[in-house]
């Protein structure tokens, strides 16, 4: 064997460099936040540390899914635990911690509890990893973006919230199931608050690329619009005890993949304007671009009147709640 060949045979040994998988912190092991280490996990999307202030339970979370990776054919690390020094060079930080909705309650019920507790968790997780970025899903949640934003002090396009996501797959769901298409060819837009002053865009809507106007009449359209606003209050009602959580997850769950991938995805989320759509010092859902950097750029579409003035009342009712909550932003 020639030294050449010797030299060829050594350098296609040598050990490849171990693959780093991103790392991503969930804070609240309650339904949404499980949930969403799951599938996080079995996407094999990240690495998870799943956090939450009941002592066992992420642990307990962590080692159940840990133990489902034989079956599930994945190797993500699934981590439980009840100490912010956990939470150390994360790329990816969601918060789903926070008092549920129950039935009778509006989300701007949760307004007071949800703001100390997201500001305080927002506060120690960029703590120990500052360069990650922030998703907020806890509700009220376009005021819980901005108050994770202020208790932080990140550039804003590193803090968003998992809003126009879920409600848009909703108004597909009910779409899909009202024509019996497949929801794969239907796509959706909704601005606005998570919350029934949402702003569903049914003109930018449509079944692989044909405009739902052409197969629904205007009265079929408003009832989906009314029910995709109301979507959340109809599983709380139906189930009694609690809230959505597998719809959520998923929606908090591609918004992470598109951050991670560096997809600069086109989605709506809870963006912070700074005059977009004539609104500022706000954060509210629009449509942006989501990278790897988080919100790229806000995208404007040409709104009608009746939608430019829909929106700016979903941004009159957030501002209402942000000034509930300035006592929380100021301690």
């Amino acid at each position: 064997m020639t030294e050449d060949s010797v030299a060829s045979l050594s350098q296609s040994l040598t050990p490849p460099v171990p693959f780093s998988p991103p790392r991503v912190a969930v804070i609240g092991a309650g339904k949404v936040g499980s949930t969403l280490a799951q599938r996080l996990a079995e996407k094999e999307i990240a690495d998870v540390t799943l956090l939450d202030v009941v002592p066992g339970l992420p642990q307990g979370i962590a080692l159940d899914l840990m133990e489902a990776r034989g079956v599930e054919r994945h190797d993500r690390a699934i981590i439980g635990t009840n100490d912010y020094a956990d939470l150390t060079a994360m790329d990816v930080v969601v918060i789903t911690a926070g008092k549920p909705r129950l039935p009778g309650m509006s989300r701007d019920d949760l307004l007071d509890i949800n703001g100390t507790i997201v500001a305080h968790a927002a506060q120690q997780a960029i703590t120990h990893s500052p360069n990650a970025l922030l998703l907020i899903v806890t509700n009220p949640l376009d005021t819980m973006a901005y108050v994770a934003w202020q208790a932080t002090g990140l550039p804003p396009q590193r803090v968003l919230g998992m809003a126009g996501v879920l409600d848009s797959a909703r108004f597909q769901t009910f779409i899909a199931l009202e024509l019996g298409v497949s929801v794969l060819d239907v796509h959706t837009m909704v601005l606005g608050t998570h919350g029934d002053a949402m702003v569903p865009l049914p003109r930018f809507c449509t079944i692989n690329g044909v405009p739902i106007t052409e197969f629904l009449d205007q009265d079929t359209i408003d009832r989906l619009v009314e029910r995709t606003r109301f979507a959340g209050s109809e599983i709380v009602n139906l189930m009694k005890t609690g809230g959505a959580f597998y719809a959520p997850a998923s929606a908090a769950c591609g918004m992470v993949e598109a951050m991670l991938a560096d997809r600069s995805r086109l989605l709506p989320a809870a963006c912070y304007l700074q005059g977009e759509y004539g609104l500022k010092d706000i954060y509210l859902g629009v449509p942006c671009r989501l990278g790897r950097q988080g919100v790229e750029a806000v995208v404007e579409l040409n709104l009608t009147d009746q939608e430019q003035d829909s929106l700016r009342s979903a941004g009159e009712l957030v501002r209402g709640q942000i000034d509930r909550v300035r006592s929380l932003l100021k301690s």
